[in-house]
């Protein structure tokens, strides 16, 4: 727990703040009236006038922890993109250094600041990969780890925040799901397939698919720092999982474009490799209970009004 509470505007220091989530986590705080501090990589020469603060930082030597001093949280998304280019063992050592040796660069900048001085929550982002896969079994938080890469790297990511939680700093992984958004990630990059007609079932279809809408990941985000009862793994997935099979017809009917193709699984594992099987065809039945047993109320609770809303149908 934090040693105080947290005031109701606060100064966040937000890393990947120009991915997926955090393009849209950024300008959802700034609206809430609190100040963003963006850790950027590479040099900060003349960043847009955004009304956010700007700041260079080396993700393996960690941050300046006088850029943290007087932060009231801080929010850590980056790290490799795990479903861009085949899992080569050069590609699997980068996902894993990416995730770990950030955050335990942060974790340890947090937890070097005087107590007066330190963030009162790290909110450090994790996967629901952690639960390895997993068939029709439903997962809480309180499940155990599963096995596999994808599990392996959760594992790390989330010990590496150990040295501000020691410090008593409020530490929660978000435990993501796929996350729904038409500019990017799973569903932006399938969007063009089904728009042409050419959306495809992957594999028998009957794995469950832990979606959560961008907006929902975002306000879950916040959720995350601005309740005292949330420590360690929160789940962020919609309240109602679908089979892919499911996800894939729900999508083609949003569309107006019937999915009658199929991708069988040998294929898929010719096309991506190893991340056909970890990441693709994995079955995750994740359920939110830690959100929804602290009063979260989900904007998208179903998939099929959650794609018409994201894609304006």
């Amino acid at each position: 727990m934090p040693e105080t509470a947290l005031p109701p505007s606060m100064t966040v220091a937000v890393t990947g703040s120009r991915g997926l989530i955090g393009s849209e986590l950024v300008p959802f705080l700034a609206a809430a009236g609190h100040a963003v501090v963006r850790l950027v990589t590479g040099p900060v020469k003349s960043p847009p006038d955004d009304g956010t603060r700007w700041v260079g930082w080396d993700p393996a030597a960690g941050p300046d922890p006088a850029v943290l001093a007087g932060c009231d949280a801080v929010v850590h998304l980056a790290g490799e993109n795990v479903a861009e280019g085949r899992w080569t063992e050069a590609k699997k050592r980068r996902i894993l250094d990416s995730r770990a040796v950030p955050t335990r660069r942060l974790a340890e900048a947090i937890a070097s600041l005087p107590a007066g001085r330190r963030p009162g929550v790290f909110v450090s982002a994790s996967a629901i990969g952690f639960y390895g896969d997993r068939g029709d079994e439903e997962l809480t938080e309180d499940s155990p780890r599963g096995a596999g890469f994808l599990a392996d790297v959760c594992k790390a990511w989330e010990e590496a925040a150990a040295p501000a939680a020691a410090a008593g700093v409020r530490v929660v992984h978000p435990r993501i799901g796929v996350v729904l958004s038409p500019k990017g990630g799973a569903l932006g990059a399938q969007l063009p397939a089904f728009r042409l007609g050419l959306g495809a079932v992957l594999g028998s279809g009957r794995h469950w698919l832990s979606w959560i809408a961008v907006d929902d990941t975002v306000r879950a985000l916040h959720h995350c720092l601005t309740t005292e009862a949330l420590a360690g793994p929160v789940n962020l997935t919609a309240p109602h999982p679908v089979t892919s099979r499911a996800f894939t017809k729900a999508l083609g009917r949003v569309l107006g474009r019937p999915a009658v193709m199929w991708l069988p699984r040998f294929a898929l594992r010719l096309m991506f490799g190893e991340i056909a099987d970890a990441g693709l065809l994995a079955s995750l039945r994740v359920l939110p209970r830690r959100l929804l047993d602290t009063g979260f109320a989900f904007g998208h609770a179903e998939l099929e009004p959650a794609l018409r809303a994201l894609l304006g149908r």
